[in-house]
């Protein structure tokens, strides 16, 4: 099991750059084996992490999300494992998943939309959570046209845990 114990649990993330830290800080945590599930609503900050944890990996780059290719892997720069990127927004089935014919024992595995679609694939794996959080003005001002840009620097929830 990877070092993702020390993050299990809840904080709240502030802005971009946090949100990339904190992944950088997952990235150096996790080891091949590893499958972890973001989930979160569209512009959670689920590619943003994704591209903290494959700096904190030291993989081959740019990292963005698979939504047309629903697969992409990211070689090692360092010798360590590949980080394998999936956005599963489009696949109807864990089967569809499964099918993709990722590695996951020898890499680090990150699926995006992927709640309820790697059982079976894994014993365990970790799930982390992304929440939008509005706060003060922002909450009273979120109908308004500017709306689109407080989400982008809105504070997220974001929980780690271990499952099952």
């Amino acid at each position: 099991m990877s070092g993702l114990a020390a993050f299990a649990g809840e904080r709240i993330v502030s802005s971009v750059a946090a949100m990339e830290d904190l992944g950088r800080r997952i990235g150096g945590a996790l080891r091949a084996g590893d499958l972890v599930v973001l989930t979160g609503a569209l512009g959670a900050g689920k590619t943003t992490l994704t591209r903290g944890i494959a700096d904190g990996l030291g993989v081959r780059g740019p990292v963005q999300s698979p939504t047309f290719v629903l697969a992409r892997t990211h070689p090692s720069l360092v010798d360590g494992p590949p980080l394998v990127h999936v956005d599963a927004y489009r696949l109807g089935s864990a089967a569809e998943l499964d099918d993709l014919g990722l590695d996951l024992d020898r890499s680090v595995t990150i699926v995006e939309w992927g709640r309820d679609m790697v059982d079976g694939l894994v014993d365990q794996w970790w799930e982390i959570e992304l929440d939008r959080e509005w706060a003060g003005a922002a909450a009273a001002d979120a109908a308004d046209d500017a709306a689109a840009d407080m989400e982008d620097v809105a504070p997220r929830r974001v929980t780690v845990s271990r499952r099952p």
